[in-house]
């Protein structure tokens, strides 16, 4: 699969004297797959369950390590569970499963973007066990997962971070924690209205160079070395112009995640009207038939 080999192997095992950590992994979507082979390529013991089996399977063949059947199959004995799956309740339903199977003092990472609600939720949970939750969504999408280029923020008890920080480092390059149970999914909400407020922007301004009738590259290079230069503008201006949008992080996945980051202002009392304004924009985009598109698809319906 060409997943990255240097540093943060070298940390997780040489400096940190991690060695083969007993891990399952959870969901192997286009993020899970490649971030469970990297744990594989670290050198832990890695089991794996997905709702499809075949991808497990798959995975299995591919990596070297084992697929199980049942939830509880792959995170019996582990010392570390690892999940990547959908929403609140997929968290819900697998932590149900997972928990009487594991052994006191293991620790959950949770890397799926939910609320911060159903973080506090499992946290106290899990900790009736002995165990440990630490929520722990991700910035980087996909290739940032398959170069092992993520950025983790990361929520809960010091202590069960600190022994999971160098085994998730397979896949990070950077991953801090913010606080206690829910700061990384707050922190993953901040992290989603500035994509959004930004991407709206890069459209607008390729919107209006068209509009202009200014050579767009041209645009790209006189801005993009100044002080609106910014990822998205960087990777995404190109394909915006041209129209592509098949690929990258889905609408409906920024809109669940805007829909968590807008429901959590309602009880802190943030002010995210833009954000609002926004995640109505990727409503009309859905309308348009752009569900799977990439976010960078707000420029679509500037001209359609």
């Amino acid at each position: 699969m060409g997943l990255r080999s240097g540093r943060g192997r070298a940390k997780s095992l040489i400096v940190q004297g991690v060695i083969g950590m007993k891990t399952a992994f959870i969901g192997l979507g286009v993020m899970g797959y490649p971030m469970a082979g990297h744990l594989k390529a670290a050198g832990h013991e890695v089991s794996v369950f997905n709702r499809s089996p075949g991808k497990a399977h798959c995975w299995a063949a591919e990596h070297g390590g084992q697929a199980f059947e049942t939830i509880e199959e792959a995170v019996a004995g582990c010392e570390l569970v690892a999940l990547c799956v959908g929403n609140d309740d997929d968290v819900r339903g697998v932590v149900a499963r997972a928990l009487p199977a594991m052994a006191a003092g293991a620790v959950i990472v949770d890397h799926t973007t939910t609320s911060a609600t159903v973080a506090r939720e499992m946290a106290e949970l899990v900790a009736q066990s002995g165990c440990f939750f630490i929520d722990a969504p991700v910035s980087g999408g996909q290739a940032g997962a398959f170069n092992g280029q993520l950025t983790i923020m990361a929520g809960g008890d010091a202590a069960a971070y600190a022994k999971i920080e160098p085994v998730i480092d397979a896949y990070a390059k950077a991953s801090r924690r913010m606080g206690g149970v829910g700061a990384g999914q707050l922190t993953k909400m901040c992290n989603q209205i500035a994509i959004a407020g930004v991407v709206q922007g890069v459209a607008e301004a390729l919107h209006f160079a068209k509009q202009a009738g200014l050579p767009t590259n041209d645009v790209l290079a006189a801005i993009s070395k100044g002080s609106a230069q910014s990822w998205q503008m960087e990777n995404r201006w190109a394909t915006m112009s041209a129209g592509k949008f098949d690929f990258g992080f889905a609408v409906d996945w920024m809109r669940k995640d805007l829909g968590i980051a807008l429901e959590e202002a309602g009880r802190n009392g943030a002010n995210l009207e833009g954000t609002a304004m926004i995640d109505q924009f990727y409503a009309e985009v859905q309308a348009m038939g752009g569900n799977r598109w990439d976010t960078s698809s707000l420029v679509a319906r500037l001209e359609k």
